[in-house]
């Protein structure tokens, strides 16, 4: 990074956070010429082990989709976002197949991880090593028997080991990895139990436990701390937690299991609002938070440790806000930065997380009568509700209310759906901009919305696409063009620092909101403002009649006399003809021909663009490092003086 980006990253933290790094700074001079060995560990026993019955619960068609996908690992085949793997039978650790580059050797610290040219796609190289297609292996072998499965998971474990000695090189780096790794280890190891090889493989392994006991003592070392204290710290603190209750061999086991636990709980509270909202307001990130909690939990459960009950609570809300703000195919909003990362995986490729993640909700904390129905099934869900006590069995004591009706609105977090008739569903952002003090995984999406029919995006938002290496990219995926809103002169609303930091935040508020019950055939309202160009304020307004189908947009832009561009970027799957300012949508779905109208301001002069490079414009990211041509319609014109610019959407039969 440049010296400029230092001077805003600093800029952007407290004394505190400022002394802890430091501090931090300090300790890694240290450790690098001062390396001790891990203590002696005698009568190491595993304990952590699933419940009798429980391998027998997990559904047959998802036994037999982990199956297959443990299959195609065994012949070294993969793909980590968007980027085919053939060599996962004994791969290069450090190796970047998307760029060819391997990662240098030396001190952890010193190596640039965010440099491309010199290290490669950092996240392509990390993702192998969170080791989760090994717990797919481990999961294989402990719903088949087949050693296969278990002999690789060990081969390959051994192999790592080996090859990443602790703090040297590009794995030592970065504590989500850290802790997302231990959490794959505590689980390979109860998977594998039933191997006669494991307990020689974990326990009985001094070179297994000298890494077990470095990357706990890395992780309560340097927790992220702050501005940074996002989804890093949940990783950190959940994987700590688990290896200190599952592998609680040590010395310091028990003080590592206490901190992390007090980590845990306090920044479950601080990333997750009260209505169960992620704070980042990234919705992946809901989900890994979750993923992580329920993991955390799962062990806790598992060593009889007691944890405080308001991690129950923030998990039980974070649930039922999943279940409110999913569509109708349970597709939650495509809102801030997301990159495909998980807290455990055991199943199959193509298994639904959302889906998985509401049927583990169900079983932990139970459903309520207006939660969306969920028929596909995982392994994740049977094995996690074997180790976590129910929530009403949890002896907490804690009376909590949870939603009589599916929620709309989100105040504190700025998000709420409007729904009609036929799966319409629209999502209007107007909260905070982001989390923390640099809003790390924020997009300068303020008013922006997101419309599906059927589970179909039909104003999509277009999605994140990468991190590192390719700024103008990741520029374009979080500006406001980018998203359904609207840009003045050419500017984003809020100001962007660097790949993962702002130094300006637009504020938005939400004026008004009615969401009647649109079965009776009411309209459905949504009202708010931004601040983000000023002196000028961007307001809009959101109508969405059940009866007609209709959505209607209003952008008012006031005390402006800027150029106005407005942006409505359509799914993957719809095709578009547009005359003048109308445009005519059609897609399929389920077999069956869809079409729309979309009637535009005609102030403006419309265009479409679809794949363009210089800039890039036109473009949807359905999955991290995966991105596709699509369309969008950018009107161009002036905002002299308070102009309004209405759009209608109109769904045909």
């Amino acid at each position: 990074m440049s010296a400029g980006w230092y001077v805003r990253r600093l800029s952007r933290m407290g004394p505190r956070e400022i002394g802890g790094r430091a501090q931090d700074a300090v300790r890694r001079r240290l450790w690098r010429s001062a390396r001790p060995d891990c203590p002696g560990v005698a009568d190491a026993r595993f304990t952590a082990v699933l419940p009798a019955g429980t391998l027998a619960a997990v559904p047959t068609d998802a036994v037999k989709s982990l199956v297959a996908e443990a299959d195609r690992l065994m012949a070294g085949h993969g793909e980590f976002f968007g980027v085919v793997r053939d060599d996962l039978a004994d791969p290069d650790w450090w190796y970047d197949p998307k760029t060819g580059r391997r990662a240098p050797w030396g001190y952890a610290f010193d190596v640039p991880y965010r440099n491309e040219d010199v290290v490669g796609d950092i996240k392509q190289i990390w993702e192998p090593s969170r080791h989760q297609f090994l717990t797919v292996l481990a999961a294989a072998y402990a719903l088949t028997g087949d050693e296969r499965y278990a002999e690789r998971v060990a081969e390959l474990l051994r192999l790592w080991w080996a090859a990443n000695a602790p703090l040297r090189g590009v794995h030592w780096i970065s504590g989500i990895e850290l802790g997302i790794r231990l959490l794959s280890w505590v689980w390979i190891r109860r998977l594998l139990d039933g191997w006669q090889g494991a307990a020689a493989l974990f326990e009985h392994n001094p070179v297994a436990l000298n890494q077990i006991w470095h990357h706990q003592r890395w992780l309560a070392a340097f927790p992220s701390r702050g501005s940074s204290a996002n989804n890093h710290v949940i990783a950190e603190a959940a994987g700590q937690f688990a290896a200190a209750c599952a592998f609680g061999w040590f010395p310091a086991s028990a003080r590592w299991r206490k901190g992390a636990l007090r980590s845990l709980e306090r920044h479950l509270r601080s990333n997750t609002f009260h209505s169960g909202l992620n704070r980042e307001l990234a919705t992946e990130y809901h989900g890994l938070v979750l993923e992580l909690g329920l993991a955390a939990l799962a062990e806790a459960d598992a060593a009889d440790v007691p944890v405080p009950a308001t991690v129950r609570i923030v998990l039980l809300r974070m649930t039922d806000a999943l279940a409110a703000v999913v569509d109708d195919r349970l597709r939650p909003p495509r809102q801030g930065d997301a990159d495909d990362g998980h807290g455990l995986i055991v199943d199959g490729a193509g298994t639904d997380r959302w889906a998985s993640l509401l049927a583990t909700g169900d079983a932990v904390f139970g459903r309520l009568a207006w939660w969306p129905e969920v028929t596909a099934t995982d392994v994740r869900t049977p094995l996690l509700a074997a180790l976590i006590r129910p929530y009403a069995k949890n002896g907490t004591g804690r009376a909590v209310s949870r939603p009589a009706r599916r929620p709309a609105r989100f105040a504190d977090a700025g998000m709420t759906v409007l729904r009609g008739p036929e799966g319409i569903w629209c999502r209007c952002d107007g909260g905070p901009h982001g989390f923390l003090s640099i809003a790390a995984h924020a997009h300068a999406d303020a008013l922006s919305v997101e419309v599906r029919h059927d589970g179909v995006d039909v104003l999509a938002d277009p999605g994140t696409f990468c991190y590192h290496g390719q700024p103008e990219w990741r520029q374009y995926f979080r500006s406001t063009l980018g998203h359904n809103t609207l840009q003045l002169d050419g500017e984003d609303q809020s100001v962007s620092g660097g790949p993962f930091l702002w130094t300006r935040q637009a504020r938005s508020r939400v004026l008004a909101v009615d969401t009647p019950d649109v079965s009776a055939g009411g309209t459905a309202r949504w009202s708010a403002e931004h601040d983000g160009y000023q002196p000028s304020v961007h307001r809009r307004s959101v109508e969405l009649a059940a009866e007609s189908r209709e959505l209607t947009v209003v952008d008012e832009v006031r005390d402006s006399r800027g150029v106005v561009r407005l942006a409505f970027h359509l799914g993957p799957e719809i095709t578009a003809e547009l005359s003048g300012n109308r445009a005519e949508l059609s897609w399929t779905r389920d077999g069956e021909d869809r079409s729309a109208v979309l009637d535009l301001p005609s102030q403006l002069s419309w265009r479409a663009h679809r794949g363009e490079t210089e800039p890039p414009l036109g473009w949807y990211s359905a999955g991290f490092g995966r991105k596709e041509p699509t369309t969008t319609l950018v009107g161009t014109g002036s905002a002299d003086g308070a102009r309004e610019f209405t759009t209608a959407l109109r769904f045909r039969g």
